[in-house]
């Protein structure tokens, strides 16, 4: 009986993560899309891929309250004021997944695509406060370097981040 139990536990994780999935890209999708789309457009679906997100985030919630087992494996999947925070949905799918390495990876694609002047400063600036903090937050040793860049460019926005990823442990 427990290990049914455990099968169908494993399932459950498997479909949510799988609609997260499907909904950050979705999220993803539309940023990439966005000059495309008229605003009205734009926002009406957003509002309605953040209102999904929002009922993962009840059920989750639901799921967790009566099985402590799910707690530690699904609180990365609470993202919905992570979303609302930031505008990379890569970097919050990699943060869920806590996937260090892959943030890594992109923190480097970046630098390379700045220099050869393939990205923007502010967007470059944007996303990478949002992976040094996630890296920071996943329990990775970040370089002085790091530090200073996040301390001299750190918000409102970050902080939220801070604030929220905090909850999720």
């Amino acid at each position: 009986m427990a290990s049914r139990g455990t099968t169908e536990t494993g399932k459950l994780k498997q479909n949510l993560e799988e609609q997260l999935d499907r909904l950050m890209q979705q999220l993803q999708d539309l940023e990439e899309c966005r000059e495309e789309l008229d605003a009205d457009e734009y926002e009406e679906t957003k509002k309605e891929t953040l209102e999904q997100l929002s009922e993962i985030n009840d059920s989750l919630k639901k799921i967790m309250s009566g099985d402590m087992t799910l707690v530690d494996e699904l609180s990365g999947m609470q993202l919905v004021r992570v979303i609302q925070a930031f505008k990379t949905p890569e970097v919050i799918r990699m943060f869920a997944k806590k996937q260090p390495r892959q943030l890594r990876t992109r923190l480097a694609e970046m630098d390379r695509d700045l220099m050869v002047g393939k990205l923007g400063r502010d967007l470059y600036t944007q996303q990478k406060l949002e992976i040094l903090t996630a890296l920071r937050k996943l329990g990775e040793k970040l370089t002085p370097d790091d530090e200073l860049f996040l301390s001299a460019n750190a918000g409102t926005a970050l902080s939220q981040f801070e604030k929220v990823s905090t909850d999720l442990g």
